[in-house]
């Protein structure tokens, strides 16, 4: 089973912070083992120079990925953030960001994902990720 956009948003409003939601993350696809996350281009998550912050697309990289878990699982369980390694490759300027997440391994207390953030319209990404999760039910 797995969740429609409409549910995985759901998910988003009902389990995140407010500062997470402020990032404006929207889901775009949900499958099997996997998940799409567009991150809205906002001058409010610019650095010095006009490049989207590296924490912003950190975030976002860690809550698509809650969003993939949730998607492989069939739904929204307690999990936690293990470890995230982000490496950022180009800067980002005046796009919104797609964050495709793949789960790789689905385990019964342990997750694994890969994380790919690209510029909308880009074919090269921007930063890439690599996440582990501990599943606490």
């Amino acid at each position: 089973m797995t969740l429609t956009p409409a549910e995985a948003d759901k998910i988003l409003a009902d389990h995140f912070a407010p500062w997470v939601l402020a990032l404006g993350l929207t889901v775009q696809e949900a499958g099997d083992r996997y998940a799409v996350l567009r991150l809205p281009w906002s001058d409010d998550l610019a650095r010095d120079g006009g490049g989207l912050s590296g924490q912003a697309l950190m975030a976002a990289a860690d809550t698509a990925t809650v969003i993939a878990v949730s998607a492989a699982r069939g739904g929204y369980g307690p999990m936690t953030t293990v470890q995230q390694s982000t490496s950022f490759q180009r800067p980002v300027v005046g796009a919104d960001v797609l964050i495709r997440v793949r789960v790789t391994k689905l385990g019964r207390r342990m997750a694994f994902a890969d994380v790919t953030m690209t510029p909308e319209g880009a074919e090269e990404p921007a930063a890439t990720a690599s996440t582990v999760y501990a599943l606490l039910d």
